[in-house]
Parts: structure tokens; sequence; C-alpha cells
């Protein structure tokens, strides 16, 4: 129990404390508030409603964390489990120093609850503050490159200066300190009582040497203690609410409101950010969600590259900043350009848009569509900086595509076959195939084309296409930040699709023209069912309409294109596919969600060589090495993707690499028609009765 003078001096300190802290956090709230748009309280209700249980299992284990660094996600869980239990501890540490009748409840009729809480208070006390050693051994003993940002990263000054460390130094101490004495109180307790409590088993060990001090002085320091823990809480109120700490508050309102897709897609009204404000209101906030894990560093494929980009920057820069200029910020006055404090210009144009920043957070960040927003306010202001980039969205603007060919020749590709792909504005068909650029014009894709659709006609599928109509889709063109020019590509397509006869659904070969037919398409009003070919090849297999003449023994890996996999989950049908072609799969160590990009995303496959380096299909291509390696084997094993840019990207990538002769990049349709032993000749032109519109289309 507390004397009278200490109840009246922590009451005190506590109004004092969290009043500060109170002001600071209004600011905080008002600063978010200032970004573009407000929370959409619809959504948010059925968010609680129908995913409560889900976020709060999510939230509550600390899951994300685990992703990328398990033995790290231990220690963190063990902390964040301690600490967030301590909001109970200290509530009811708090009662037993004002409260007599706090000890009689706690031996009365809720005395079997309160010893599960004591069990858990003396684990989870234990497991914090070995956490805690752990990760602070890990900071500042061992020194984790992970921490670390390359000299070209546009970084604050305060940041660069070791803020960061400082900041995490300070908290470890404090949640030391603070639990540390929470424990050795309930020790001096334990001790002063003269029996041990076997529900506290740590507590009691402590007991046993402070059972020698006097009881005078077990008596202070059960005051000390108590002081020391609950007053350094009240104490940290105000520091915490500037650390970065302050993501426990902040990251689970990320996970509930924000994470409606695994990879976020760019804002719908397209606008631009030239300035902190211009942001939304959830992308500000984003920067006090962030934990400064760098997470997002490690996966990003740019910064690997040694560019100037990294996604942890640009939250760390935004925090700080506000850190800095809160007050001013909150009262109206305008940042400076989010490309002189948040990321460089180079940096924003080094982005692959491969949604891995977004797929690691482990608290929902979207860092990508941060960048999408700051390339369209470069692009307002004439800053494209890549001559190649600039030459290939003029092209995009006067011919419909990226390689400056006419819009007549897109379909030329058609006439090496002997049959008609029939023109889906003419005759009507059952499904619309939409081609793409790189499948269209690339000579590496044009192969993989015509070997789909012979794949198409021997399963009797009746299709079509565009021809000349088709223009790009714009999916790429829209995260290379041109929005006016996306809406033009668009508007075209869907007038196009629009006066196509089709009856069931679209197929694509372009893993990024599914994603704008399926995503960015939906913004604007218009809904299609497609389906990546991949799909529609399961589909036929499964329903036996195609079947392979013999089995393929290669050895081969599996390359998941970024937006094949990461932004459309479509993991199965590609290996379903290789597991009956017979052939040999060996997974990468980065595969499914945590693919690594082959860099031609967001517009960097227009753009000119860019920086000196491992370039990522580079850095692929010996991950893929490494794992096909087999002394054993001296056959040359299989790259295989399933993008017509990764045939483009990877196939460059291995001569680049010195790589020749060693592995052998194929799309995954090339194994289909060597397995089905397609022929010329040999093509039936009857179609196949039953639709598969909506299986194919799924």
């Amino acid at each position: 129990m507390l004397t009278y003078p200490e109840k009246i001096a922590f009451l005190i300190f506590a109004a004092v404390m969290l009043t500060w802290s109170g002001v600071y956090a209004f600011r905080i709230v008002r600063a978010i508030g200032r970004g573009r748009g407000r929370p959409d309280w619809q959504h948010i209700r059925a968010t609680l409603r129908e995913r409560l249980l889900a976020q709060l299992l999510v939230v509550g284990t600390n899951l994300p964390v685990f992703f990328q660094r398990p033995l790290v996600g231990v220690f963190h869980f063990m902390i964040f489990a301690g600490f967030s239990f301590y909001f109970l501890v200290n509530v009811f540490d708090a009662a037993a120093g004002y409260f007599s009748e706090f000890e009689t409840i706690r031996s009365g009729d809720l005395a079997r609850l309160f010893s599960i809480y004591d069990l858990a208070a003396d684990l989870l006390s234990v497991g914090a503050l070995t956490g805690m050693v752990a990760l602070l051994i890990r900071r500042f003993i061992r020194r984790d490159p992970a921490f670390n940002f390359r000299a070209n990263v546009l970084l604050n000054e305060h940041v660069r200066a070791g803020a960061i460390h400082f900041d995490s130094l300070t908290v470890g101490i404090f949640i030391l300190l603070h639990v540390g004495s929470r424990w050795l109180g309930r020790g001096m307790q334990i001790a002063a009582n003269g029996q041990s409590n076997w529900l506290e088993p740590t507590a009691s060990l402590a007991a046993i040497p402070l059972a020698q001090l006097p009881a005078p002085v077990l008596q202070i320091g059960i005051h000390v203690t108590w002081w020391s823990a609950l007053g350094l809480i009240l104490l940290f109120f105000p520091y915490f609410v500037r650390s970065k700490h302050i993501h426990i508050f902040f990251a689970p309102l990320n996970w509930f409101f924000f994470r409606d897709r695994p990879v976020a897609t760019t804002e719908e009204d397209g606008a631009g950010a030239k300035h902190l404000q211009d942001l939304t209101w959830h992308q500000v906030m984003d920067s006090y969600a962030c934990i400064m894990c760098n997470r997002c560093q490690d996966a990003c494929p740019a910064y690997a590259a040694g560019t100037s980009l990294s996604p942890a920057a640009l939250e760390i820069n935004k925090r700080y900043y506000l850190n800095q200029h809160l007050a001013d910020f909150v009262g109206g006055k305008s940042s400076p350009p989010l490309w002189e404090f948040a990321i460089s210009k180079e940096a924003a144009w080094a982005c692959t848009t491969c949604g891995a920043c977004v797929e690691v957070c482990p608290v929902g960040n979207t860092p990508m569509v941060d960048i999408i927003d700051i390339r369209r306010a470069l692009i307002a202001e004439g800053d494209t900086l890549d001559a190649n980039l600039q030459k290939s969205l003029e092209n995009l603007s006067k011919q419909g595509n990226s390689f400056g060919q006419s819009s007549r020749t897109r379909a030329k590709w058609t006439q090496a076959l002997d049959f008609k792909i029939k023109d889906a504005r003419k005759e009507q068909v059952d499904y619309l195939w939409f081609v793409g650029d790189f499948a269209s014009f690339d000579p590496r894709g044009q192969e993989s084309s015509r070997l789909f659709a012979r794949v198409l006609r021997q399963a009797g599928v009746d299709f079509g296409i565009l021809h000349e109509a088709e223009w790009n889709s714009g999916n790429d063109v829209r995260r290379a930040g041109e929005e006016g020019l996306f809406e033009m590509l668009a508007e075209h397509n869907v007038a196009a699709i629009s006066q196509a006869k089709f009856r069931e659904g679209i197929i694509t070969t372009d893993p990024h023209t599914l994603n704008a037919l399926r995503f960015e398409y939906a913004k604007l009003g218009q809904t299609y069912q497609v389906a990546h070919y991949t799909r529609t090849i399961e589909y036929l297999l499964r329903e036996e309409k195609i079947k392979f003449a013999r089995a393929l023994k290669y050895r081969v890996t599996y390359h998941d294109p970024c937006y094949l996999g990461r932004y459309n989950r479509a993991f199965d049908a590609p290996r379903y596919i290789l597991e009956r072609l017979g052939v040999e799969l060996i997974e990468m160590p980065r595969n499914r969600a945590n693919s690594f990009c082959c860099g031609a995303g967001g517009g960097q496959i227009w753009k000119g060589a860019g920086v000196p380096g491992e370039k990522p299909a580079e850095n692929r291509i010996r991950e893929a090495l490494t794992a096909l390696a087999n002394p054993d084997r001296k056959d040359v094993p299989l790259f295989i993707v399933a993008c017509p840019k990764d045939v483009a990207m990877y196939t460059d990538a291995v001569k680049t690499s010195g790589n020749e002769g060693k592995i052998i990049v194929k799309d995954i349709i090339e194994l289909v028609g060597e397995a089905m032993e397609l022929k010329p000749g040999t093509l039936p032109a009857k179609p196949i009765a039953t639709p598969i519109a909506e299986k194919v289309a799924a």
C-alpha cells in the first residue's frame, strides 16, 4: 500500500505525463488528417463485422513478424506478448498500491483466476526480458547489417547519425527497467511474506537470496520497485508517442482497415503526391505504423541491385520529418516536395512495383503506392529522368504499344500459323484472347503466342483476338505515373472489348494485363472474367481436352511472376501443369508470394541499362543455378516462366551473367507444346461444345 502523500504525488505525476502525451498524440491524429480522403466507415464497420476474429488472431499472434526472420520473430513475440499483458499488470499493480481491499479480492473468490494471472505475469515477464536482451544483442553487439542503409539512399540526417539506434536503446532500457522492476518487486513481496509461490516460479527463485535482506529493506524495496515500474511507464509516455514504438497502436489499425488485398493496387483517384499532405491519410499513417525493421528493404529488388531505393527509408523519412515539423505541419504549413526529404527522384524511378515491400511488411504498410503517387507528381512536373522511358511512353500514346510499331502489325505474328485466328470484332467466339504487347511484338514472345494458339486450337477452344484494336493494357503505364495515358489506353481497350463478340470470358498471356483487366479496369467501372493462360491450360488438362503424348524428364525450377503470383495469388496452376508434364520441379528458396522480381515491372523494362551491378534477373538466375545444382546430373536444367516479359528479361540475364549453356529459359507453353508433340497440319477445326467460362476465367 502507498502512503497518502505517495498517492497524491502519483496522481499529479500521472496527470501531467498523460496530458503531455495526449497533446502530442492529438497532433499526430491531426497530422494524419491532413492527408487526402477520410476513413470509409462503412468499410471499417464491415471489416469489424466480417473479419474481426481473423484480424485479432493476426495481430494477437504477431504472425506477420515471423515471416522472413523466424528467430527474430520469436524474440519479438516474447516482448510483444509480455508488454501487451503488462497493461493488465500495471492496472492491477496500481490498484494494489491504492486499495487495501485489493489483496482481499486476490485471496477471495477470485483466487483461482488470480493464480492463473500470477503465472502468466511471471512467465511473460521473463520472456519479455529475455527477448529484449536478445534483440539488443542483435542490434548493438552483433550489429545486424539488416539495419544498415547504403550511402546512396536519401536518409534523414538524424537517422544517418544514429537516431533509430538511440531510440531502440532507450526503449530497450525502459522495458528492461519497467518489466525488471516489477519482476524484482514481486520477488521482494514473496520474500517479505516468507513463503514461495509455485505459481510465480521465477520470482520465487529471485526471492530466495532476497529473503536474506532485513524486513525494513524489503519494504523500502517494494515501494521503490512499484514506483520504478509504474512511474517509468508514465514517464515514458511523452517519449513513447514520438518513438518508433508507437507502431504498437497504429500497426493494428493498418491490419484492420487497409489490408484488403495481399498487394495494394494503385489509388483509385489517380492523384499525384508532391507534398506529404498530398498522400492519403492512411499513407501518412503508414509512417507511424512502421516498425523500422527494414524487411521491405531486404525484399526490394531495386535495393538489391544497388539503386538508391529503400522503401524502408521512405517511411522512416516521412516519420522523422513529422517528428521534427509536427507543429508546423499540423498548423497547415506545406511540406517540401517529397523527393527532397522522403525519397530521391532516382529512387522513385527505380521501383519495379513488384509489391514485395507490401507483401513482406509485418504491419501492412504500402510504400510502393507512395512511390507511384510520387511518380505521378514528377510526371506532372515533366520529370521522367530516363530518355528510353520517355520514348516508350510516347510510343504508347501514338501507337498503343511500347515498341513503336504500327498498330496494324499487332497480329502479324499470326501469319506464321497454318490457320487463321478469328477477329472477335467480326465473328462470334467463346473466348477473347487479350494477347499483350510482348507476346505480340517481341520475337521471343511471338513464338510462345503461336504455341498457345495451337494448343487452344488442338483443344477445340473457340477463341479470337482484337487484332489492331488491342492496345497495351496500361498496367505498367499507370505504375510509371502516367495516369492520363493509362486512362487513354484503358478507354480504348474498354471500347474495343465492348465491340468484341465473345460469349464467355477473357484469356490473357501477360500477367500485367491480367492485373489491369481484373483490378485496374474495375476501378473504371468495368468488370471482366479474366484468366491467365496457365489457368486455361490447367482446366483443359483436368477436363482431358488436351493430352500429353509423352512425359518430359527435365530438371526445372519455376519463377512466380510478380503480377501473376503476388498480385493475383495464382501459384498452383503452373505447378499443376509441370506435375502433369512429368518434370522434376525444384523450388527456389524464394517462391510463391516470396518470389523475387525479374526487374521489368513499373516501366523498368522500357528504361536504359540502369545502375552498374547485378540486375534482379541476374540475381534470380544465380539463385536458380544454386537450387538446381546437382553434380550427378549432366543435363542442362530449365528455368520456367509464365510471362512474356520474363522470357525477355531472363534470356538476357543468362547471357549477361555468363551462364549460357548452364541453364535454359523456357516459357511453360513451350513444354506443353513439346509434350503434346504439336505439328502443323494436324489440328482439328471443330471447337469443343461444353462452355468452360466459369472454370477457365475463375
